[in-house]
């Protein structure tokens, strides 16, 4: 047993070590498994065929749906020009002047659309960019800024987002997207206002010590060059997108193969979106109000007893309602985009079938991680950690955030370390819950607040990604990044559940 423990150990050292030096984790999932397989003597073959696979395949059967219509519909929003008029149109309004406000808004609005994260960074660098320029702002606050806009309160918190973050949950609760609205909210408008404070507070600080966009990045040091080029060239130049399938900041995705990605877009993009300024935001308003409208309205007046019959499974609507909503509103959004350019459908069919194909990575990423996480709950070693788990505290909400929060910061991955966690204690953090008088909506909340604290840890895809597309390093804007994508949402979290303990979910 204890080598056994050991290896469980090593082994998520060696996924971590794998991932941070750039293997796909499609790769190192069943490499890190496969050396917990041999140190706790289990039967490898069966193991892998039975165990790994299953629980791979069961994620994907889940959720590629989501990733589909997710990939497809940033495709189009970004061929469509509509994502970059969004962030365009913001900035107008705001200014340079609130360049960090401009920068979030914008990436919050796109990211509870429906939009990738990153298609978001890709959309959201070169304005960022062009805005700190004017500004002055330093160059090492971009990757937060735009991380606070897009991996932490749409992703976790405000009720109703179609990121699989605020999904998954639902399987175990049976719950729908906007559990507990009041609860996410607040929690969602906490993260917001520590994350804009402490971005003020680091601008200021960096200004009186006189630092500004004009100073040199460490890459640019290196390579001897002038911080022109990031005004004149674009910096690193990057691609319109890139994944857009990966709707979690924390898919496990490695920049493996990023410098011919770069190299791709230095050709300009089509513009196809028209004039009208309101019709950028058509797309993302259709997906808050099919979710919105089939989650509380249409599929409650619905008769679902045909479920039951054996072909089903026997599953009812509160098991599926998250998913299919979601699925309809993404559906309907890229419906909408092709009715709006019904004259440019070849250019918009081109981009169909690129989201197609960028959908494979980010689900299978997340999938691996998914079946490497039951192999080791399959071992007779997990259940001391399980048992350790549960001997911190009794209580359902901080078992259930604590456990979710460890292990998606050593995948690195928020979806990842979340349905690791639900696939292994699912059952005893609903049971736990139910004893506790603790609402199912409270349960989904939390569990989804703690998956988007710990995960955006060094190794964690897109923290590689986002500070890539900066041109910057984690030694320069790796402190703030992780003050607003890891810090503040761990403090709220923890605020959340004595909140919860004392008033319940609202």
């Amino acid at each position: 047993m204890t080598l056994g423990l050991i290896g469980i150990v090593l082994s998520l050292v060696l996924l971590i070590t794998l991932v941070y030096r750039g293997m796909s984790v499609v790769l190192a999932a069943p490499i890190a498994a496969l050396f917990a397989m041999i140190m706790s003597g289990v039967p490898i073959l069966a193991t892998y065929t039975e165990i790994f696979m299953p629980g791979m395949a069961g994620f994907v059967a889940s959720y590629f749906p989501i990733f589909l219509t997710g990939a497809i519909f940033g495709a189009l929003m970004t061929v469509s020009g509509y994502a970059k008029d969004i962030a365009t149109i913001l900035t107008q309004r705001l200014g340079p002047k609130r360049a960090m406000l401009a920068t979030v808004l914008t990436g919050a609005i796109v990211t509870y659309g429906g939009i990738s994260v990153f298609v978001a960074v890709f959309v959201l660098f070169p304005i960022t960019r062009e805005l700190f320029r004017q500004a002055d702002i330093p160059r090492r606050l971009i990757p937060a800024t735009i991380g606070l806009g897009i991996v932490t309160f749409t992703m976790t918190a405000i009720p109703g987002a179609p990121q699989v973050q605020n999904i998954i949950p639902g399987q175990t609760f049976e719950t729908d997207t906007f559990a507990a609205p009041g609860l996410g909210l607040l929690a969602g408008t906490l993260i917001f206002g520590l994350g804009m404070l402490w971005l003020e507070f680091r601008k200021r600080k960096l200004a009186q010590k006189g630092e500004g966009f004009s100073d040199l990045t460490q890459l640019e040091e290196k390579e001897g060059r002038g911080a022109d080029l990031m005004v004149g060239q674009g910096g690193p130049a990057q691609t319109e997108e890139q994944d857009p399938g990966a709707n979690t900041a924390s898919t496990g995705e490695q920049p493996s193969g990023q410098a011919s990605q770069r190299a791709k877009t230095e050709a300009p993009v089509r513009e196809l979106s028209a004039t009208n300024q309101f019709f950028p935001f058509i797309p993302l308003l259709v997906v808050i109000l099919v979710n919105f409208t089939t989650t509380f309205f249409i599929f409650p007046a619905l008769d679902w007893s045909g479920l039951e019959a054996e072909r089903f499974g026997g599953i009812t609507l509160d098991d599926r309602a998250s998913i299919w909503a979601v699925l309809l509103a993404l559906l309907a959004a890229i419906l909408s985009i092709l009715f709006l350019h019904m004259r440019n459908l070849r250019s918009l069919m081109r981009a169909v079938a690129d989201g197609t194909r960028q959908s494979f990575l980010p689900i299978f990423n997340t999938a691996s991680e998914v079946g490497y996480g039951g192999v080791i709950a399959s071992l007779g070693a997990f259940t001391i950690i399980r048992d350790g788990m549960f001997g911190l505290t009794q209580n359902a909400l901080v078992t259930s955030a604590l456990s979710t929060s460890v292990i998606a910061g050593i995948t690195g991955s928020a979806s990842g370390g979340m349905t690791i966690a639900l696939n292994a204690l699912g059952d005893d953090f609903r049971q736990l819950a139910i004893d506790q008088n603790i609402s199912m909506e409270a349960m989904h909340r939390i569990t989804a607040l703690g998956s988007g604290g710990m995960d955006t840890m060094p190794h964690n895809g897109f923290v590689v990604t986002l500070l890539l597309v900066c041109g910057m390093s984690h030694r320069e804007s790796y402190k703030d990044l992780a003050m607003i994508s890891l810090v503040v949402p761990v403090l709220v979290t923890a605020l959340m559940i004595p909140f919860v303990m004392l008033v319940g979910s609202f």
